[in-house]
């Protein structure tokens, strides 16, 4: 038996209404947990019925036709995310290549750690503790016994002369800063 969705917006708005959230319910199963993102399915699944809805015959039930829909959205939202995390990943290991054979990297190292050694001690161990060991003011205030001003202060301190002495190197800092932590 085949049945034709409802032209009108009447009929397509009591569609809407009757199955939104069971919808939404079945999609939330594919989301992870995501509630936005499982009513974003839906919606689409409904832009999309709406589009469609003049040359539209459903052969089973409207019903059975929706959850199939949403399903397909699913599968065709996931089979996206995954092409586009294999893109990032590609992108990601050719920019490290590329960053990695360009022949400022080791004058670029040589003068970070030139530039790391000048610092006063207490300054560059506030530095290295933030930036490579990644611990928070807080932390570092309670590892080192200073307060938390006087880490803000050396921490100032250290981008301060960082900038000013690395100032032609900036960019390919930032990149390598980026590629550090991927």
């Amino acid at each position: 038996m085949i049945q034709t969705i409802g032209v009108d917006e009447a009929s397509f708005d009591a569609l809407f209404r009757t199955w939104y959230a069971p919808l939404v319910r079945y999609a939330y199963s594919f989301t992870e947990g995501d509630q936005d993102e499982a009513e974003d399915l839906v919606q689409e699944a409904f832009v999309k019925l709406w589009g469609q809805r003049a040359s539209l015959g459903v052969q089973h039930s409207v019903k059975a036709y929706l959850y199939k829909m949403v399903h397909n959205q699913a599968l065709n939202r996931l089979r996206s995310s995954k092409v586009q995390e294999k893109y990032v990943q590609h992108q990601t290991r050719q920019m490290a290549q590329e960053f990695e054979s360009a022949p400022e990297v080791p004058e670029l190292q040589q003068r970070l750690q030139k530039v790391l050694t000048a610092l006063p001690a207490q300054c560059r161990q506030v530095f290295e503790l933030s930036r490579f060991e990644e611990l928070k003011y807080r932390e570092i205030a309670e590892q080192l016994g200073i307060s938390i001003k006087t880490v803000e202060t050396h921490m100032g301190k250290a981008l301060r002369i960082m900038r000013q002495e690395l100032a032609e190197y900036l960019t390919l800092l930032a990149a390598l800063f980026h590629f550090i932590h991927i």
